[in-house]
């Protein structure tokens, strides 16, 4: 197979496409085609035996693969051949495939596609551990992003504006600040021309701000740090411009401000379950158009030295990344919707909840939502939600042994597949405006009713049905939910939904 192999540590000019053989496939890996890998600075150290994490030579550089298992090892038992992944692998990623420990791969939803599986996660994953985990950012509080047209740098700006901080962008050209500006910045620095300090004492009218995001290091950081509000937060994301800073401590004495490492790669293998519902959050985020990742370039394997050339000279506004084969059907948008319409049947004539205001939600007491368009249940969503729960029943997942044994010679989805889907409805049938935030986070009572074949359509029809005004102002919505499948009387389920508006 072909790779980009780095065989002397040094530049991007050294690495060369070359054919080798993987190292034979361990009980505790999969083995994955790689379909697109995502450029990450770490990239451009770990050439340079600069990184933490030092491989022996040779190897390929690329930490964040997206592809289709198509070996497992025999201690693996949540991850199947042909299931679409992404895997965290720190390198080994510019080539056609790759081992890695099965504990570093994800099963990806089947409205994500490669390219925006290598690109996203490396970098929202770790802009939302610093602002979520690490800064404990609030809402209505102030944020300095150096080097804010990155990858890292660009993710941070859309984060933070989806958490309501005020964001500050600074980054070296104007063109780079036009970028930020475009994906939400509220203020733009350009550090090579005006004077830090001066321009966010100006901005924050001399009270500093609450949050520094530092990916870049150097002779930023002083100005940066001597500019943070009482009790900020600066958070050491990473070195760009190769210089670790070196602070005077008297000044987090003077700023009772912190001084914060960020390292998502540990804490993901260190806090597996908080770093799972951080990446929840990203998913529904992206399929909710409320974030997305700016591709600067798709480079092919042979063009891979180039991509982390233009990297390291800082060229890159966004992410880039390289595809290494193409999926052969064509990839869903994050941003469009995941239903398949009946063939059969005429567009549904959606009856759409919108909700402009809290005062207004008890007009809308008792009438219908929807139906939605249809969704079709396919296998690799049910080996996908086989693969998040761990529920790997024969009737589910062996399509040869459902041919044989069960009543249509088909797998069925999980019930609470079904259920899951819920939200998915919801996203295409009520729209909230005006409002903070609006969750699915309870359920009061469910019946499953009949089974859901492989292929089957089905479509959401509710019920606004009742409300609940709580004492710290927020709303509770209570949703009666019917799934029905295409071609019969009989629902799938009844649900009762509760919604919440904050």
């Amino acid at each position: 197979m072909k790779a980009l192999l780095c065989t002397a540590f040094g530049l991007p000019d050294n690495l060369a496409i070359t054919e080798i053989e993987l190292l034979p496939l361990q009980d505790t890996e999969v083995r994955i085609a790689v379909y697109a890998c995502g450029v990450n600075f770490p990239d451009a150290l770990i050439i340079q035996n600069k990184y933490q994490f030092k491989p022996s030579l040779p190897f390929s550089p690329g930490g964040e693969v997206a592809g289709i298992i198509v070996a497992v090892g025999n201690a693996v038992k949540h991850l199947l051949i042909g299931t679409r992944v992404l895997a965290l692998s720190i390198w080994g990623g510019f080539a056609e495939e790759i081992n890695v420990d099965a504990s570093r791969v994800f099963p990806i939803p089947p409205t994500m596609d490669f390219i925006t599986a290598a690109s996203t996660l490396y970098t929202f994953g770790t802009s939302y551990h610093a602002l979520k985990d690490r800064a404990t950012l609030k809402s209505g509080e102030t944020v300095l992003i150096l080097g804010a047209a990155g990858g890292v740098g660009s993710a941070a700006i859309m984060l933070a504006k989806q958490m309501g901080a005020t964001v500050i962008a600074a980054a070296s050209t104007a063109d780079k600040l036009a970028f930020c500006k475009e994906i939400g910045a509220d203020f733009c620095i350009n550090y090579s021309e005006e004077d830090l300090r001066s321009r966010l004492k100006s901005i924050t009218d001399d009270k500093g701000v609450d949050v520094v995001y530092d990916a870049v290091g150097g002779k930023l950081a002083e100005p940066a740090f001597r500019s943070i509000a009482w009790n900020g937060r600066y958070l050491v994301v990473g070195f760009a411009t190769g210089e670790i800073p070196q602070l005077p401590f008297n000044l987090p004495l003077l700023k009772g401000a912190s001084i914060i490492g960020v390292f998502w790669g540990s804490f993901a293998e260190r806090e597996p379950s908080a770093s799972m519902q951080n990446s929840m959050d990203i998913v529904r985020w992206l399929q909710e158009g409320k974030i997305h990742q700016p591709i600067h370039k798709i480079y092919s394997l042979e063009e891979a030295g180039t991509a982390i050339q233009d990297l390291m000279l800082r060229k890159v506004l966004g992410k880039a990344v390289v595809e290494i084969k193409k999926e052969k059907q064509e990839p869903l948008s994050m941003h469009s919707s995941v239903s398949t319409k009946s063939k059969s049947d005429e567009p549904a004539a959606q009856n759409k909840l919108v909700i402009t205001g809290k005062k207004e939600i008890t007009k809308h007491i008792g009438k219908t939502i929807g139906p939605s368009d249809w969704l079709t249940i396919t296998q690799e969503m049910i080996d996908s939600f086989a693969n998040t729960t761990f529920d790997f029943q024969w009737v589910h997942t062996d399509v040869e042994k459902a041919k044989m044994l069960l009543p249509e010679g088909k797998t069925i989805a999980h019930g609470f597949l079904s259920l899951s889907l819920v939200s998915q409805f919801f996203y295409q049938l009520i729209q909230i405006e005006n409002i903070p935030a609006f969750f699915n986070y309870g359920l009061n009572k469910v019946r499953f009713i009949a089974p859901v074949p492989v292929n089957s359509k089905i479509r959401l029809v509710a019920t606004l049905s009742g409300m609940e005004e709580l004492s710290n102002g927020h709303i509770k919505l209570f949703i009666n939910s019917t799934i029905m499948k295409e071609g019969s009387e009989k629902p799938v389920l009844i649900a009762e939904i509760i919604s919440l508006i904050t």
